[in-house]
C-alpha cells in the first residue's frame, strides 16, 4: 500500500481560492458602491468596475472549466499575480498608496507563501513591491467631499509604502518558514502511515504463520508417528524402508520449519490476543537484532518491578525497534537497556557506546524533527535525514510516551529515555 504524497506538490485548493475571490470582488463591489452612492464621493468609477468584470471573468473560469482540485504551482502563480495587478490598478485609480485599503494589495503573495513554491513566492513578492513603489508616485486622487482636500507631507506618504514592505517581508517570510516545516511534517506522517501499513500487513500475515504453524502441528505429528510406525512393520523391505526415512526427515524438516514460522510452538490457540509487558516487547526487538548483528545487546530488568500488561501495539513495538536499531547502529561494541519502575512511572534507557548525537542538534533541540541534517563528519556514512527518530518519536509519543535525548558526559554515547506513566500505561 502506497499513500499519495499531496506534501510533495504546491499547489492551492481550487475551491478555497475561488471562494476567496468571489468574497474580494464582492468587496471591491460594495466599496465603489458605497463610496460612490452612499458618500456621494465623486470619482470615475466605471474603469473600477470595469477591471471588476474581468475579474469576475476569471473566477468563472476557474470554477467551471478548471477541472482539477488542486491548481498547480504554475498556474497559481499566474492567477495571483493577475491578482496583484488588479488591486494595483483598482488602488491606481482611487488614491494610490493614501488608500487606507492599500494593505490588502500584499494578501495574494502572503497568501501564496504557504502553499507555492519559494521562487513564486519571490515572483510575488516582486511584483507587489514593484507596484507599491508606482502607486507611491502615480496615481488618481484619493475619492473625496468637493470641499474636502487631503494633504499629508511626502515623508508621511513615503512611510506608508515602507511599513507595507516591511510587514510583506516579515509575514511572506515567516509563512514560508512556516509552510515548509508543515510540508516536512506532512510527507513526514504520510511515511508513517505508509510504514505503519505495511507493518500491520507484516504482523498479520505474521500472525496467520503463527496460527498456521500451531495448526498444523498436530496433524504433523500425527503424521510422522504413522510414518515411524510403519518403518518398524516394514524395516525388512529395503525399498520401502528408503521411501519412510525419507518422509520422517521431510517431516522433520517441516517441524522446525513451523517452530520458526511459531512465535511460540507451546503456546495455545489464543496466543495471538495474550497482553504483554515492556520487557517482552524489548526483549523480542533485541533478539531480532542479535540474529544479523554483532552488537552486544544487554537488558538490565533489576528495577522493573511493576509489570504491566498491555495489548500487543504496532506502534509500541515500531517505535521501540527504531530507537533500538538506531542504538545498534551507532554503537561500537555493546547496547545498554534498563528497564525500570521509579515511582509511578516506567522506563526504559537506550544507552550505546557510540559517538553520541550530533552536538549541534542537541543544542537546538531538533533531534525528532524529519528531514534535518547534521554538520558532524563523525560516522557520516551512517547519518540520515532524522526520519526513523521522527517516527519512533512520533509513534510513541502517540502512545503516551515522553522521549527524551542526551548524551553520556564522559563515557560518551547516547541515551534515549522513554518514559510513560502507569496510570496512561494501562490506557494502551
Amino acid at each position: 500500500m502506497r499513500f499519495v504524497k499531496k506534501s510533495e506538490l504546491y499547489s492551492l485548493n481550487r475551491s478555497t481560492y475561488v471562494n476567496l475571490r468571489w468574497i474580494a470582488f464582492i468587496g471591491q463591489i460594495s466599496s465603489i458602491f458605497v463610496v460612490e452612492f452612499i458618500l456621494k464621493f465623486e470619482f470615475n468609477y466605471l474603469p473600477c468596475l470595469g477591471v471588476i468584470f474581468l475579474g469576475v471573468l476569471t473566477n468563472v473560469y476557474l470554477q467551471f472549466k478548471i477541472r482539477e482540485n488542486q491548481i498547480n504551482n504554475t498556474l497559481s502563480l499566474f492567477y495571483l499575480v493577475y491578482d496583484i495587478l488588479q488591486l494595483g490598478f483598482l488602488f491606481f485609480l482611487t488614491g494610490g498608496i493614501t488608500n487606507p485599503f492599500i494593505f490588502l494589495l500584499i494578501i495574494p503573495a502572503i497568501f501564496s507563501s504557504q502553499y507555492l513554491s519559494i521562487k513564486s513566492s519571490v515572483i510575488l513578492v516582486f511584483f507587489t513591491v514593484l507596484i507599491l513603489i508606482i502607486l507611491t508616485f502615480f496615481y488618481f486622487k484619493l475619492p473625496h467631499p468637493k470641499e474636502f482636500h487631503f494633504h499629508v507631507p511626502d515623508y508621511y506618504l513615503y512611510a506608508i509604502p515602507v511599513s507595507i514592505l516591511i510587514g510583506l517581508l516579515f509575514l511572506v517570510y515567516f509563512a514560508v518558514q512556516f509552510g515548509e516545516q508543515n510540508r516536512k511534517r506532512k510527507k513526514a506522517f504520510d511515511k508513517i502511515q505508509e510504514i505503519m501499513a505495511k507493518e500491520n500487513e507484516l504482523l498479520s500475515l505474521g500472525g496467520q504463520a503463527a496460527a498456521a504453524a500451531h495448526s498444523l502441528g498436530t496433524p504433523l505429528s500425527t503424521i510422522l508417528l504413522t510414518v515411524k510406525e510403519l518403518q518398524k512393520d516394514y524395516k525388512n523391505d529395503k525399498k520401502l524402508k528408503k521411501d519412510l526415512d525419507l518422509l520422517v526427515s521431510q517431516s522433520n524438516r517441516c517441524s522446525e520449519i513451523l517452530k520458526k514460522l511459531s512465535l511460540n510452538p507451546k503456546i495455545d490457540d489464543e496466543f495471538l490476543n495474550t497482553n504483554l509487558n515492556l520487557s517482552d516487547y524489548v526483549n523480542e526487538i533485541v533478539r531480532s537484532f542479535e540474529e544479523i548483528s554483532t552488537t552486544k545487546f544487554t537488558v538490565n530488568l533489576d528495577r522493573f518491578t511493576n509489570k504491566i500488561n498491555i495489548g500487543k501495539s504496532t506502534e509500541i513495538i515500531y517505535g521501540l525497534r527504531n530507537f533500538i536499531g538506531n542504538a545498534n547502529k551507532f554503537s561500537k561494541n555493546k547496547v545498554d537497556i534498563f528497564i525500570e519502575n521509579i515511582k509511578n512511572s516506567t522506563i526504559i534507557k537506550i544507552i550505546d557506546d557510540g559517538n553520541g548525537f550530533p552536538k549541534n542538534l542537541i543544542k537546538s533541540e531538533k533531534l525528532g524533527e524529519p528531514y534535518i541534517r547534521t554538520l558532524d563528519n563523525i560516522n557520516i556514512s551512517k547519518k540520515g535525514l532524522g526520519l526513523g527518530t521522527f517516527i519512533g518519536k512520533t509513534l510513541l509519543e502517540k502512545n503516551y510516551a515522553i522521549v527524551e535525548f542526551k548524551n553520556l558526559q564522559g563515557v560518551g554515547g547516547a541515551e534515549v529515555k522513554i518514559e510513560w506513566n502507569n496510570k496512561d500505561l494501562k490506557k494502551i
